[in-house]
């Protein structure tokens, strides 16, 4: 992978990133998670469905983004219905914001950083891996590099979560993460092979369960993450 791409990748990236916790904190708030092993399952579902969805949107819009600089041109029209596609992927009020929220962040630094027709032509309010696709494009990644990417920050991100609100050790985190490398690589392959479908027939899989904690943690009176 290169560099520019693993700078995007990299949980520096000043995009707001360490501010989520990808739905861990409230789960560990309802005694869901507990320990290493709890971690791990919750990661697995985690990837599986919301995983899936935001990779899939990822690589579309780094499909798109290539066809705009292709044809000369950015289609903002083509942005708003994308983003309107993982809007309706999104049933939690919740996680729509902080979806948004971490878009504004992750467009902020991708615009300073890879300068590109797709960045200046998207919402300034889009959805996280909507951005994170046009942002791929712009570091001259493929909609698989945009899978991959996304689907890597589905579970590293609730993953460096649970080292700060539980106290794992970082090490067993880790090989919880190794352990899941195959499943991550899968989900990049399945959600890459969307990029240049149909916009509606992008992948839908949903976590109720995961909407819930959303919903219960943005009420919560003390929390550490944003969400």
């Amino acid at each position: 992978m290169d560099t520019a791409l693993l700078l995007l990748a990299d949980s520096r990236l000043p995009a707001g990133g360490h501010a989520h916790s990808g739905g861990l904190e409230p789960a560990v708030s309802a005694g869901a998670v507990r320990d290493v092993a709890g971690l791990a399952a919750f990661l697995r579902g985690r990837l599986a469905t919301s995983g899936l969805v935001a990779a899939s949107l990822a690589a579309a819009a780094c499909a798109h983004a290539a066809r705009d600089e292709a044809d000369g041109g950015a289609d903002g029209a083509g942005w708003v219905v994308l983003d309107a596609e993982a809007d309706a992927r999104t049933p939690s009020p919740a996680q729509r914001a902080a979806s948004r929220a971490q878009g504004r962040s992750l467009l902020r630094a991708a615009r300073s950083t890879w300068p590109h027709p797709a960045l200046a032509a998207l919402p300034g309010d889009a959805h996280h891996p909507v951005v994170l696709g046009a942002a791929t494009a712009a570091a001259r990644g493929t909609p698989r590099d945009a899978a991959s990417i996304t689907a890597y920050g589905a579970v590293t991100g609730p993953a460096s979560a649970a080292v700060r609100l539980l106290g794992l050790d970082p090490l067993s985190v880790h090989r919880a993460l190794a352990d899941l490398a195959r499943a991550v690589d899968a989900v990049a392959d399945e959600a890459a092979a969307h990029a240049t479908g149909p916009w509606r027939d992008l992948p839908a899989a949903s976590a109720p369960v995961l909407d819930l904690y959303a919903e219960l943690h943005i009420r919560a009176d003390l929390r550490l993450f944003e969400s």
